[in-house]
């Protein structure tokens, strides 16, 4: 709230601040109230046995207790506590300045981070004042319970200014540690945040490298082929250069969709989005690839069923990372075999090809491409959903990716 239409508030405000800014200063004002007060006791009142300088140096040291408490709590406690047993030796009868004991013990009780014996010290020194007031000076005039009464009076007080510094010394234990968690839980909080954006982009990552190493792929294969039937066979080439369009406007229509994702963090409803791949595509996915000239055997046994959606992106991920290093790495006259299999707890994947199969680690080293999105991203994204990847040459030439992803009910 702006207090500039409060003058007198605002003035308020600046004194309160300054308060705060300058507690010692505080202390040493009212110390010096306390010793005016004192020294009129000591001038007017009878002080005991002892001359009046003693009694007024016991009042000083009180007044530069109170002054200092919270620069050396545990020293102006013990400074304090010399200084009562000096009143009882002494003869030095109790006046004004003892109110410094007070203040003192409330100190002592309430600062957070003071060793515990001078708590309880100020704790024991508190119990014990008034009862040794009244055995040093004791009142003639009433009975023993009125002492008794008296003494117990006089004792509330220092009681209750150890038990209100030790709860403000909780209270703040308390907030200080609200203050710590809450740290915590934000830098928690922050640092969860970055994995999940690490986590997204290397997901995006991934589905960039399958969307232009599957449709860049069969756009080379298809180039290729025209080229090599341009002038005998006009229509296979023009047929070859209408996949490549097409290849290539649902390439970019899925990498508008990912950049998009980058940009905002959500989907962009435009008339280019392209819904996430499922099982029911791979078939076509396999229709694809078959126009491109690679011969594909595609089966799906089993009662087909919903999948949560991560199952789904990852089954057609894993058969088009398949079939695109198939046409890669096969070799010439290479053909290939699709299985979609769904088990009562699982849906497996087995893709194969009688080429003559590229090694294992041309796959996990990224092969061609050079970024390992081979056989690490397969596992990366198996592993996501809790599933299982096999892979490797087969016996006799080829290769083989086997799946198992398991299921559970979609929601």
């Amino acid at each position: 709230m702006h207090l500039s239409g409060f003058p007198t508030l605002g003035y308020v405000q600046r004194l309160y601040d300054f308060l705060r800014r300058h507690p010692t200063g505080v202390d040493s004002f009212w110390a010096v109230m306390l010793l005016g007060f004192s020294m009129l006791w000591v001038v007017q009142e009878p002080v005991g046995a002892d001359p009046r300088p003693v009694a007024a140096g016991i009042v000083l040291l009180l007044c530069l207790a109170l002054a200092l408490r919270r620069l050396a709590p545990e020293k102006t406690l013990l400074l304090v506590a010399a200084v009562g047993v000096a009143q009882l030796a002494l003869d030095i009868h109790i006046n004004p300045a003892d109110f410094a004991m007070l203040v003192v013990i409330y100190t002592v009780a309430a600062q957070g981070d003071g060793p515990r014996w001078a708590s309880r010290l100020a704790l024991v020194g508190g119990v014990c004042a008034a009862p040794l007031a009244q055995l040093r000076w004791p009142e003639g005039n009433i009975s023993t319970a009125g002492k008794v009464f008296f003494t117990v009076v006089m004792t509330v007080p220092f009681v209750l200014a150890w038990v209100l510094g030790d709860s403000m010394r909780t209270r703040r234990a308390y907030f200080d540690q609200l203050e710590e968690r809450a740290s915590r839980l934000e830098r928690e909080r922050e640092a969860q945040a970055k994995v999940a954006v690490a986590a997204e982009r290397a997901r995006i990552a991934r589905e960039l490298h399958d969307v232009v190493a599957h449709n860049v792929s069969v756009m080379v294969v298809q180039a290729d082929g025209a080229a090599y039937v341009l002038d005998a066979s006009p229509e296979q080439a023009k047929q070859a250069l209408e996949t490549i369009s097409g290849t290539g406007r649902q390439a970019l229509a899925e990498m508008r969709r990912l950049l998009g994702i980058l940009r905002t963090g959500e989907p962009q409803d435009s008339e280019d989005y392209v819904p996430q791949p499922d099982v029911q595509q791979i078939e076509h996915l396999v229709e694809q690839v078959r126009a491109a000239g690679l011969t594909v055997d595609f089966r799906v046994e089993g009662t087909a069923r919903p999948l949560p959606s991560g199952v789904e992106l990852t089954a057609y991920r894993i058969v088009q990372e398949a079939l695109t290093n198939t046409r890669k790495h096969g070799g010439p006259d290479v053909g290939a075999s699709v299985r979609l299999v769904y088990f009562d707890d699982g849906l497996g994947l087995l893709v194969e090809d009688d080429g003559r199969g590229a090694a294992q680690e041309l796959y996990e080293d990224g092969g061609a491409d050079g970024r390992g999105h081979g056989l690490i991203g397969m596992r990366e994204r198996v592993g996501m959903v809790g599933g299982t990847l096999d892979a490797g040459p087969r016996p006799g030439g080829g290769f083989r990716i086997s799946a198992l992803l398991p299921l559970k009910s979609a929601h």
